[in-house]
């Protein structure tokens, strides 16, 4: 874990001239923190200060605490401040910096309750310019995994944080896993009370450096301010236009030197480089592969190159059954495992589709679906019909007081009203996405969860080749003169 310390040459009461190496802390926010850290140490005195106490609670002790109710009213008491809600604020801003901290979540804010709170030690400070890294953040998670006590559960975000850790560190997980180890290893050995106290403070060093999703995180920095930082004598935005007003910079400052024109060579340097930025793919092989892996594992068994077909391609066999299975109109059961893979196999399948029209129907909420066929129809059609067709899908779905109406939000609706007044092919299109993902996210789940979609995976295959002894030709012949075609 990297620190980056100071050398203080001079401290004034009002300002510090520090001496930063590496540091990308802004000057202002350093003195903040000083502020603050001077509150502190008065909340921390033994005379005028919060009073710490050990809590007894039932089988256990909570040592060194003091309640939120107890910051507010020194606040109001020490610095001057009249307005509970100012005090609530400014103690915000300190949890959230990490100076104290709730005992038991992971929310660094400031409640006027009997909340306990515990005072951050100093060595944790933001003021030492910690820059915690991923590897010391997975060494601190993996540890808490090791400890089996209720307090040093990981929460959620915890959890997943610490997974796609172990998929990015996969190569340096051992080296890991054995300093968590050690580290876990010298914890037992201090005093219970001491543990406990120096685990709380631990668990809030990572509450201010990897904050709960939502919450503030104070050890960002602002790239605006940081870029004007840098840049002082930048061109000031105005309503009229850039100004390059020279009254506006800093007499601290002098004016940056004017940048030179890039030459031939740096350009053409430019544009290889941006053109090799352009053949490169911004996907890791590693996902890649996997996408590709898991997609071929789920399509094998359709594939005939690398699976025999069942019933077998009666091109290359002597057995009829697919095509007699295809004129009973009954889905395999292969068939209908595919449309589990997504609603695409379901809507590109014609037996697919009528299945899930069905299954609609019995619950009265067809017209999506109805609409959806409808417009894919109206795309195939000869182009002199596609206006009337047009009419007709919007008096029956869109229209008002249309029969069957659909639900669409306002900007498909307003879009689509201005397409049908210029009927084409592609007057539905918005409408469509649209219906097509609420088809996908309501609709097709209780489809695939329906007893319906269940004794379609479940029906037996039905096939007659077995029970039935005549040949290919024969059963050939036979359909042929049934149908009268000779």
């Amino acid at each position: 874990m990297k620190v980056i310390q100071y050398a203080v040459i001079e401290i004034r009461p009002s300002s510090l001239i520090l001496n930063c190496t590496d540091c990308h802390w802004t000057y202002l926010k350093i003195e903040h923190h000083f502020s603050m850290e001077d509150v502190i140490a008065r909340m921390q005195d033994e005379k005028n200060g919060i009073p710490i106490r050990t809590v007894k609670s039932f089988l256990s002790k909570i040592p060194s605490v003091f309640s939120g109710s107890d910051i507010v009213q020194w606040m109001i008491k020490n610095l001057n401040i009249e307005d509970q809600v100012e005090a609530l604020h400014l103690g915000t801003l300190m949890a959230a910096h990490g100076y104290f901290f709730p005992i038991s979540d992971h929310v660094l804010t400031l409640k006027d309750d009997g909340t306990f709170y515990r005072f951050q030690t100093p060595y944790f400070w933001p003021s030492n310019c910690w820059e915690p890294e991923n590897t010391d953040y997975a060494v601190y998670l993996c540890k808490r995994t090791m400890q089996n006590k209720a307090r040093l559960e990981l929460a959620d975000y915890e959890a997943e944080s610490l997974a796609r850790l172990q998929r990015a560190f996969a190569r340096k997980w051992e080296f890991i896993f054995m300093q968590a180890e050690a580290q876990a290893k010298v914890d037992k050995k201090r005093d219970k009370i001491e543990r406990k106290i120096l685990d709380s403070q631990e668990r809030a060093f990572w509450d201010v450096h990897r904050p709960v999703p939502g919450c503030v995180n104070t050890t960002e920095v602002d790239i605006k301010k940081s870029s004007r930082m840098k840049n002082p004598q930048k061109t000031r935005k105005s309503v009229y236009g850039p100004q390059n007003d020279v009254r506006t910079h800093s007499p601290t400052h002098t004016p940056a030197p004017e940048a030179k024109p890039a030459t031939e060579e740096q350009l053409q340097d430019q544009i290889n480089y941006w053109g090799g930025q352009l053949d490169r793919h911004r996907l890791k092989m590693s996902k890649v592969a996997e996408s590709l892996l898991a997609y071929t594992e789920q399509y094998v068994e359709y594939d005939p190159f690398i699976t025999s077909t069942d019933p077998s391609n009666p091109w290359i066999s002597d057995d009829t059954a697919v095509w007699e299975l295809e004129a009973s109109k009954e889905p395999g059961q292969q068939r209908v495992k595919r449309w589990a893979f997504g609603i695409n196999e379901v809507l590109k399948d014609q037996v697919g589709r009528e299945q899930f029209l069905k299954f609609l129907e019995s619950e009265f909420s067809s017209e999506n679906l109805r609409f959806w066929l409808a417009v894919q129809e109206v795309k195939k059609r000869p182009i002199r019909e596609v206006p009337t067709r047009v009419q007709e899908i919007w008096q029956e779905f869109l229209a008002s007081g249309a029969p069957s109406a659909i639900n669409v939000d306002s900007k498909s609706y307003d879009k689509t009203t201005q397409n049908v007044k210029d009927p084409g092919r592609y007057a539905f299109e918005d409408a469509q996405d649209h219906i097509f993902k609420l088809m996908k996210s309501d609709s097709y789940s209780r489809f695939i969860r329906s007893s319906a979609y269940q004794e379609l995976l479940q029906a037996k295959k039905k096939y007659g080749g077995i029970q039935d002894r005549r040949t290919s030709f024969e059963k050939f012949t036979r359909n042929v003169k049934s149908k009268n075609l000779f």
